[in-house]
């Protein structure tokens, strides 16, 4: 609840463009609903201070009898004219106001949501299933938007205000949220929070899901298996981190994996798990912790396994530099659009980084630690999918020499529905590390395996 009330506007009964709202369109989509939870807000507010109300101190069911109350009491008071089912509507979001998130609190307890964009305070659209599409759910006004948002980062340390218009917090349910504002957002409150289920996606739910097929779900438990030291690399928002935590499914238990993150997203199904975060500095950048910091810690602390959140700058090297100095089967997500562009990548954030190096020895030393480059994308669909798996085989000619496993091809059956399928280009993957599964993999070639 906020420090300070703002005194009640001045009363108002709703205009004739609110009264006379679009047929058909429900009560709380349109003005005179924002307008009445408006005014009902401060009226609702004004009343727990003036009578010294310790709503924290509340059961959810004393504060909903004491919210439809007060409800009450305001459409009375202000001879606004409702009906019950439309006090009530008023008094349900006031509740959400209250001692939740307002308008986003039905978004964030939907598990079917995976993105919340907020462009504005009229403009609320969400991604499920990989689809984008608008909410009904809006805001009174920018002040209203920024108070809920104050609300959800308020607890995790942060602010948001003039001197501080962007930030970026892992929220306590393991979301994320990012959030600019004026002057830098032009058209209002830009706000982007990303989800994640509760029980991530296990291999075999990725299987059932049209992901990958049998043989590169034998190829996948393989490669985690035989310790072999993996890229995941993709677009935002094509399932890197959902596929990462499914190999994680694979990893014997008997091993200890530390997970370094910028903002914590993984959530391994596996008993032995350190996670670690990156920590932004003060106002003077002291007290920062990044990336590459926590990987090289992660060195000193004995691991069998190191699964990088995200691979996007100078930990790059460190990152490399384990893979090659026993920590096999290390895994890490990129962006980058294709294997191809994933080698390249690489290779631009060791520069940055400052490697000292030759690009020949630098090329050796990606294809000495890299043994495997996961392809995953987001089809028009919405489903996402694996579009490739590539073998990273040497060097030759200075080059990165690699060879595709595996590639994604899309196809249309008799009856007029797009279909996948995924091509084996010649299915003898090099790395000794498989040796121990050449039999699996090539019964699952088969189509002999489950």
């Amino acid at each position: 609840m906020e420090d300070k009330v703002t005194p009640l506007p001045q009363r108002m009964a709703p205009s004739a463009a609110e009264a006379d709202a679009p047929p058909g369109v429900p009560f709380d989509q349109t003005e005179q609903f924002q307008s009445m939870l408006s005014a009902a807000h401060e009226y609702l507010l004004n009343h727990i201070e003036d009578e010294r109300v310790d709503i924290d101190a509340w059961a959810p069911s004393t504060i909903a009898r004491f919210v439809q109350a007060q409800t009450a009491a305001f459409v009375k008071e202000w001879k606004i004219p409702v009906n019950a089912q439309e006090m009530e509507t008023v008094a349900i979001a006031l509740q959400k106001e209250l001692i939740g998130f307002g308008p986003l609190d039905d978004l964030l307890h939907d598990p079917e949501i995976e993105d919340i964009l907020i462009n504005g305070y009229k403009d609320v659209h969400v991604s499920s299933g990989g689809v984008l599409q608008r909410a009904p759910q809006r805001f009174s006004d920018d002040r209203h938007l920024l108070r809920i948002l104050r609300r959800i980062i308020a607890p995790l340390g942060r602010r948001l205000d003039d001197s501080n218009p962007m930030v970026d917090a892992r929220l306590p349910n393991g979301g994320r949220l990012n959030a600019i504002i004026s002057p830098l957002a032009v058209d209002g409150p830009m706000v982007s929070i990303r989800k994640f289920r509760k029980d991530p996606f296990t291999p075999d739910e990725l299987l059932g899901r049209g992901a990958f097929d049998k043989p590169i779900y034998a190829l996948l438990n393989a490669m985690v298996r035989g310790r072999c030291n993996i890229l995941i690399s993709g677009g935002t928002s094509s399932g890197k981190t959902s596929l990462l935590n499914a190999l994680a499914t694979f990893i014997p238990h008997n091993e200890r994996v530390i997970t370094i993150e910028d903002t914590a997203e993984l959530s391994l199904n596996h008993p032995h798990v350190v996670r670690l975060e990156s920590r932004l500095g003060g106002f003077d950048g002291s007290g920062a912790v990044n990336i590459r910091d926590l990987v090289r810690n992660s060195l000193r602390m004995r691991p069998d396994r190191i699964v990088v959140g995200e691979v996007r700058g100078a930990e790059v090297l460190e990152m490399l530099q384990a893979m090659n100095t026993g920590h096999d089967g290390s895994m890490a997500t990129i962006h980058a659009n294709s294997p191809r562009d994933c080698l390249y990548r690489l290779e631009m954030l060791a520069g940055f980084a400052g490697f000292q190096g030759s690009e020949e020895s630098l090329r050796r030393q990606i294809a000495s630690a890299i043994d495997f480059i996961v392809q995953i994308s987001r089809l028009g669909s919405g489903r996402r999918v694996i579009m490739s798996v590539t073998e990273i085989t040497g060097v030759s000619d200075n080059i990165i020499s690699s060879q595709e496993l595996f590639k994604h091809e899309s196809w249309i059956d008799n009856d007029s529905r797009e279909r996948d399928r995924w091509l084996g280009l010649g299915f003898h993957p090099h790395c000794h590390k498989l040796e121990p599964f050449r039999m699996e993999l090539r019964q699952a070639s088969l189509g002999e395996l489950p």
